[in-house]
């Protein structure tokens, strides 16, 4: 079920007046009915894979707690192996086996394993990851096993953030389940402002933002450099407003209940590093990945070599944990590479800046961080790998031509995409966004507004919902990251 659909506006509004209306033994029960119907929309299926490793990982938990010394380890193993192997399956069997296929041809060999005709299931990427923390805590001594069946699955069924996140830690979340949230009409109305920003920012500027960069990087063929560009910088800004959005009306859903979700997004444009960037981009999975993947392979506490191999290896999982295809590959190489370099690079920066006696530009660092995230994203976008290296180069070279049309005082007109009028709306939408981000580093704008008197704080509501209606894509768009 998607969060910008008829169905959902109607569902949220039952099962969260039911919530509140039932006694607090009865509202466990009711969240895990209801997220099973939530999760079954899609595919209904899929709900026994996703029963399959909630059975597994809530005796593995037991299993674990009540074990000593490598029985511990055994039954994380099977923990682990059973999640990782459901991924496996549904996630790169395919892509794996094509890629075996293409290597035994050249060598001209036959592939014997056949493909599957298998649909990967919503969100796998995402519950799949949150009940390896489970059994990862447990088998640390920092959670305790949960006894109670059916509130170890609703950790991992909670529907608002079943299927993208954020990706929960069991000590954040299991224990809320257990605890009675009151009807309380300050934090339902934060929680559905929350909700209602994270909708503006889906439906009328990432879907907006959608329509052109769909038509530019789904025919590359008939663009050109220019476009290109724009396109790029687009979906940097789609990308980010269809997944934060996300996010918000997640976190405002669990909200108006009484349940706290961490904090997914952090103006992540404004970084002025790409180590920054990461700290305020989907920050529940790289937390995930720092806990759980770079910390046991040394993390900084080996030699320099090796620290800057682990960071690559975060980083070339984290691409293939967004898919399987050549482009999530390289999308996280280049992040990874991007933070070697820079560690490799920094006292020369530093020695060259203070020998300049250059100072500080933070709009040059946002500006360039940002131009090296756009540029990945360049890969995470295409359909392949031949498609965002031919886009690349035609940005490239078209670059020279328009400053040489420039130079000239001639038109560029022909260099830009046709569609002037829809640009000009998604670039207003842009800067929108950035001036209540910018603001947002100054002021707490929720307070602000709530601050106002009563016909300035009424006309701001009407305005936004004004522009939800008139600017809003209502087509069911599916969320960019359900798809891992």
């Amino acid at each position: 079920m998607l969060f910008n659909s008829i169905a959902f506006f109607l569902f949220f509004p039952a099962v969260t007046g039911l919530y509140f209306l039932l006694a607090h033994r009865w509202r466990w029960p009711l969240l895990l009915a209801a997220s099973c119907f939530f999760y079954m929309y899609f595919v209904p299926q899929y709900i026994l894979i996703l029963g399959f490793t909630i059975v597994v990982d809530y005796f593995a938990g037991m299993l674990i707690e009540g074990a000593q010394g490598a029985r511990r380890k055994l039954f994380l193993g099977w923990s682990i192996a059973a999640n990782v192997g459901v991924l496996a399956i549904f996630k790169y069997y395919n892509f794996l086996n094509g890629n075996l296929a293409s290597l035994l041809q050249g060598l001209g060999w036959r592939d014997p394993l056949p493909y599957l005709s298998i649909l990967l299931p919503i969100g796998l990427s995402f519950h799949t990851f949150q009940a390896m923390s489970y059994t990862i805590e447990v088998y640390r001594g920092r959670q305790k096993a949960e006894r109670h069946f059916g509130i170890y699955a609703l950790y991992v069924m909670f529907y608002p953030q079943l299927v993208a996140g954020p990706i929960e830690r069991p000590q954040n979340l299991l224990h809320q389940f257990r605890e009675q949230h009151d009807f309380d009409y300050e934090r339902v109305v934060e929680g559905l402002k929350q909700m209602a920003w994270g909708l503006f920012k889906k439906v009328v500027i990432a879907d907006r933002l959608a329509v052109f960069v769909d038509s530019v990087y789904d025919h590359p063929a008939s663009g050109n450099g220019a476009s290109f560009v724009l396109a790029t910088v687009f979906f940097a800004f789609q990308i980010f407003c269809d997944f934060s959005g996300y996010s918000d009306m997640a976190i405002g859903a669990a909200r108006v209940m009484g349940f706290q979700l961490m904090q997914n997004f952090d103006r992540p444009y404004h970084a002025r590093s790409i180590g920054e960037f990461w700290r305020r981009w989907h920050i529940s999975l790289s937390s995930w990945f720092k806990d759980y993947l770079y910390i046991p392979l040394g993390g900084s506490r080996v030699t320099i070599p090796r620290w800057y191999l682990n960071l690559f290896i975060v980083f070339l999982v984290s691409g293939l944990w967004h898919g399987a295809n050549w482009t999530f590959i390289i999308w996280g190489a280049l992040h990874g590479f991007y933070m070697v370099f820079s560690l490799v690079t920094k006292g020369a920066r530093e020695r060259l800046r203070g020998l300049l006696r250059l100072p500080e530009l933070p709009w040059f660092q946002r500006f360039a961080a940002f131009t090296l995230v756009s540029f990945a994203w360049v890969f995470f976008r295409a359909k392949d790998a031949s498609t965002a290296l031919y886009m690349i180069k035609r940005a490239i070279t078209d670059v020279p031509l328009a400053c040489g049309l420039l130079l000239r005082h001639q038109s560029v007109q022909s260099l830009l995409p046709s569609q002037t009028k829809g640009i000009a709306v998604c670039i207003l939408l842009i800067l929108l966004l950035e001036t209540v981000h910018a603001a947002q580093n100054h002021v707490c704008l929720r307070a602000y507004v709530k601050a106002r008197p009563p016909l300035v704080r009424w006309a701001i509501y009407y305005a936004g919902l004004a522009a939800l209606f008139l600017l809003g894509v209502f087509q069911d768009r599916q969320f960019i990251y359900f798809q891992f």
